[in-house]
């Protein structure tokens, strides 16, 4: 079930809040608990019985890892837990990447699995794996009710695609959250905003960029459309359903972290990987990279520490090998940023466009369905092939995009939460907003209700 969607909308979605406000306290959590199973097991039900184990197997280390008498029993308890995820992740997401890669080297024909991607499966195992290590290194106490540890692996605001919520940032608020107006209000306006960049901005790049693909008159120009549409769709895609888990989150009680920060006003690869999926990059920084000892190492120990973690990032995006090359292009990015100091006085605006015209090519092989075509696609932008520079559909289609394109940059910056902050400080503030975000729902259904192109990218990790 997607958020965008008018079963959700209008059906799951207010069914829930209803029954979880008339319910007592102690009852909350096992609402959205079976809401939560309800929710994952709407899109595949065959599936619900791996969320359950996975929820089973967590809880049952995390208890273990709690009362065990020494660390030796702690450190079992946790390889278990480790062992068992990464082996249920790797068996559904990267078995048939890994048999394809191994058939492309030996010349042989093992056949493949095909097995299902389980939604989210990414997202829940970053999860569940923050809440054994945290138990083992005496973060936080292991969760004894296992309704209450259910609904924090399955909760359906942030299920499917984040942000990644740590037990230790949720814990209190699974046993004694609060709940008022003021938090369900801002809770329901986040998600409209966060509605309204998927369905008005995230869902019409995509379907540029699929008449892009479709198109038989392309030219040097519609390449870089595409590249740029693609780097608008993946931000509002997926930055809209952040902002969407953020505010449904609120309105149930939960406060969850930030996901995005303006990422595209970033003036260096550094600074955009601090603003860029924020959640993922502080899992990957305090669970690997410190681990295996940051950069408190010798200069031949931290390069491999980098290598590893972005190998590791690009893998956690996808089983293929763009999908490797793409984040050992930005380990490389980082390790020359560090090495060379320079660049960082190199005035904002060049430092800027450096940065946005990385981003977009990086995107194009991230977003490439295999290297041969992210090969084609690099070529068409530069020229080569012997491709026009414009054709008239290609004009045809600019002049028809431009406004959303203008929309697009506005959007990925924040003059839009600036003024709606200055509006809200005007008198007639607490009037017009409510009538904004009613005039954005309004719009956001009619193009659900139309049955507009809608596909969530994110849905592939």
């Amino acid at each position: 079930m997607l958020f965008s969607s008018i079963p959700f909308l209008y059906y799951f979605l207010p069914a829930v809040m209803l029954v979880y406000f008339l319910s007592p306290r102690a009852m909350k959590n096992a609402v959205l608990l079976i809401a939560s199973l309800f929710f994952y097991g709407w899109g595949e039900p065959k599936l619900l019985g791996l969320m359950v184990f996975t929820i089973a197997l967590f809880y049952g280390c995390g208890l273990a890892i709690g009362r065990a008498q020494t660390k030796k029993w702690k450190k079992f308890w946790l390889t278990v837990s480790i062992v068992i995820s990464i082996s249920l992740l790797g068996l559904f997401k990267y078995a048939d990447f890994f048999v394809t890669s191994f058939n492309s080297v030996t010349g042989l024909s093992v056949p493949l699995l095909r097995l299902a991607l389980p939604v989210g499966i990414s997202f829940y195992t970053f999860q569940c794996l923050s809440y054994t290590i945290d138990v083992y290194w005496g973060n936080v106490e292991s969760q004894k009710n296992p309704i209450s540890f259910g609904a924090y692996v399955a909760l359906f605001p942030q299920l499917i695609a984040g942000p990644i919520v740590r037990y230790v940032d949720v814990a209190r608020e699974l046993n004694h959250r609060t709940h008022s107006w003021e938090d369900a209000a801002l809770g329901l306006r986040r998600f409209i905003m966060g509605l309204s960049k998927k369905v008005i901005l995230a869902d019409n790049f995509a379907l540029l960029m699929k008449i892009f693909r479709e198109s038989g008159e392309q030219s040097v120009l519609f390449y870089w459309m595409y590249a740029i549409a693609f780097t608008l769709n993946i931000y509002f895609d997926f930055s809209g359903y952040s902002d969407m888990a953020i505010g449904l989150g609120r309105i149930f009680g939960f406060k969850f972290i930030e996901n995005f920060n303006y990422p595209y006003l970033s003036k260096s690869i550094t600074e955009f990987w601090r603003r860029w999926h924020m959640s993922l990059g502080s899992w990957f920084r305090d669970y690997v990279y410190i681990p295996l000892g940051g950069n408190r190492v010798s200069k031949g120990r931290w390069v491999f520490n980098i290598l590893t973690v972005w190998m590791l990032t690009g893998l956690w995006h996808g089983a293929a090998w763009n999908f490797v090359l793409w984040g050992l292009l930005f380990a490389a990015l980082l390790l020359i940023e560090k090495w060379l100091p320079a660049l960082q006085k190199l005035p904002n605006i060049l430092r800027h466009c450096y940065v946005m015209l990385i981003v977009v090519l990086s995107f194009v092989l991230f977003n490439a369905e295999t290297l041969a075509q992210a090969k084609g696609d690099f070529a068409g932008m530069f020229g080569l092939g012997g491709l026009p520079l414009i054709t008239a559909e290609t004009w045809y289609y600019l002049r028809s995009y431009a406004v959303l394109f203008l929309l697009g940059f506005v959007g990925a910056t924040p003059v839009v939460k600036n003024i709606g902050l200055r509006v809200s400080e005007k008198k007639l503030g607490a009037f017009v907003e409510p009538l904004v975000l009613l005039a954005l729902l309004l719009i956001c259904t009619a193009y659900l209700v139309d049955g507009s192109f809608s596909p969530f990218l994110y849905f592939r990790f």
